[in-house]
């Protein structure tokens, strides 16, 4: 019995993991593309010099902040900002600015209903560094984007269809805690007793069937 409920946890969550498509999943649908935005090298200062900024820099990408270059300058103590056209760092990003960029990257029709600063990480973002902003939309599916406080640069989104696949992967994996551990003992040890259930079914009914054909004669 205990094997069985398993094995219909199994087909229930792989079934919801094959019914709905993995870009659904991602997100990817209501967030805008990332298009690539060409600077002209003239107008910009060299990233060797926004790492000069930063002794223990370790790498730079240019990017943008709405509609300011700007260089993200990354140490071992987090990433900076930088301005690309002065080279002088820059301070995080307000809340308003975070607003705006949550409301560019959003795509959906939904409005913004809730912006926090949140220390306190839910189990949706795990491996991630606290503080992060949230940015929650309107609606059933409830769109979430999360954005760095150092950056503004959105780190990753999540919505109710990807939390209920996360349950489910969490129930399919056996993995009730971190859920990212596809080789834990639960989950061998359930595989080996489900093999051995199915093993030991075909063997029953390798000798059910001539029992009922000598019935079947007899009568």
């Amino acid at each position: 019995m205990v094997v069985g409920i398993q094995a219909l946890i199994w087909t229930l969550s792989g079934l919801y993991m094959t019914v709905v498509h993995i870009d659904i999943i991602h997100g990817d649908h209501f967030i805008r593309r990332a298009e690539p935005r060409p600077v002209p090298t003239a107008e910009i200062v060299s990233p060797v010099t926004a790492a000069a900024a930063f002794p223990e820099a370790e790498m730079v990408r240019l990017s943008w902040l709405l509609d300011r270059p700007v260089y993200i300058v990354k140490a071992k103590t987090g990433e900076r900002l930088v301005d690309a056209l002065h080279g002088q760092p820059l301070p995080p990003p307000s809340s308003e600015q975070i607003r705006q960029l949550a409301e560019h990257w959003f795509t959906g029709p939904e409005r913004l209903a809730k912006l926090e600063l949140i220390t306190d990480l839910p189990s949706e973002v795990r491996g991630r560094k606290p503080p992060l902003w949230r940015a929650e939309f309107d609606g059933w599916n409830k769109p979430t984007l999360y954005l760095s406080p150092d950056t503004g640069q959105l780190l990753t989104r999540r919505h109710e269809l990807w939390r209920i696949f996360d349950f489910f992967w969490m129930l399919h994996i056996m993995d009730y805690g971190t859920r990212d551990n596809v080789n834990n003992w639960l989950l061998r040890g359930f595989t080996l007793l489900a093999s051995t259930t199915v093993l030991s079914g075909a063997w029953l009914l390798w000798f059910a069937f001539p029992r009922k054909r000598r019935k079947a004669a007899s009568r």
